[in-house]
């Protein structure tokens, strides 16, 4: 373990076994992103952002294409009826499919196109949280497009509505999102400032905070992308060299060291003890001794 896995506090072995493999399910993707584990079907899905592809992975068929094009899909989730939820950097829009029916969810923000959806996330209530900075206005990446938006902000778009609703746009990069098991803390991860931000979660939805939780400054390629927590609230977040874990205070207890450049990861199998791991060309998987939720587990 000791080769891959940088040990800066003993609580880290708690998390992952002194055993754990990492193992490398497919390999030769152009970008994967997005993963997100379907708990009925006992499937992952994740983006291959420039492949334009959406592709399925289960240990009985392998991996597959479930939709292509994607639209330039990146970040993925699911609906509490497992319609999965995306993040559509061609269309600048978060769209949900509804049996074999695709159906932008919004793409507007004051009447201004939002740039390109990036990461999202579901709320127990079935608010959708997503981030939208510009890097899917890039050519190659679902562009080249013309941004309308002065900020690349976070939102909520509220269950049942069309148009979002503003919570924080002073983010340089916004990208990997992610609540805390009893959603009353946001946390939102800045690419280019490299930090982790916490907002407090109040009443109907109120908003406040939304200060520097943690700092992810290092060596190694990557910056902070995605963002997961287990049942504990334990921090994994991608960043320099691989995923960055943290634990609910904020302490660094070690990381995750990558051999590529690592964009996102989700919790999956079964029995949810398995990081599904997205990185530039590859998707890994990790066993751990710590477990996470799928967007429809209780």
């Amino acid at each position: 373990m000791r080769e891959f896995i940088e040990i800066l506090d003993c609580g880290i072995l708690e998390l992952i076994s002194q055993d754990s493999k990492l193992e490398i399910i497919s390999t030769g993707f152009l970008l994967t992103e997005g993963p997100v584990w379907n708990s009925k079907e006992n499937c992952l899905y994740f983006s291959d952002i420039p492949g334009n592809t959406i592709y399925q992975y289960s240990d009985r068929k392998g991996i597959e294409i479930y939709r292509k094009p994607s639209h330039f899909s990146n970040g993925l989730t699911l609906s509490r009826e497992f319609q999965i939820i995306a993040c559509e950097h061609q269309r600048r829009a978060i769209s949900i499919q509804r049996g074999k029916n695709l159906e932008i969810l919004c793409d507007h923000y004051q009447n201004k196109r939002l740039n390109s959806p990036n990461d999202v996330i579901i709320a127990k209530d079935g608010s959708i949280i997503f981030t939208d900075p510009i890097y899917g206005l890039r050519d190659g990446q679902g562009g080249p497009a013309i941004r309308e938006l002065p900020f690349q902000g976070v939102y909520r778009l509220p269950p049942g509505e069309k148009q979002p609703i503003l919570i924080c746009n002073n983010f340089e990069r916004p990208n990997g999102l992610a609540l805390n098991s009893s959603e009353n803390c946001l946390y939102v991860d800045d690419t280019v400032r490299q930090h982790i931000r916490i907002f407090h979660i109040g009443n109907n939805w109120e908003i406040t905070g939304g200060e520097v939780f943690t700092e992810l400054i290092g060596k190694g390629v990557g910056r902070p992308d995605g963002m997961k927590l287990d049942i504990h609230d334990n921090i994994f977040c991608t960043g320099s060299g691989g995923i960055w874990v943290f634990s609910p205070s904020g302490k660094l207890l070690g990381k995750i060291q990558m051999p590529e450049k690592t964009a996102n990861i989700a919790w999956g199998d079964e029995d949810r003890h398995s990081l599904f791991i997205c990185s530039n060309t590859s998707l890994y998987r990790l066993r751990l001794q710590t477990l996470g939720k799928s967007p429809n587990d209780l």
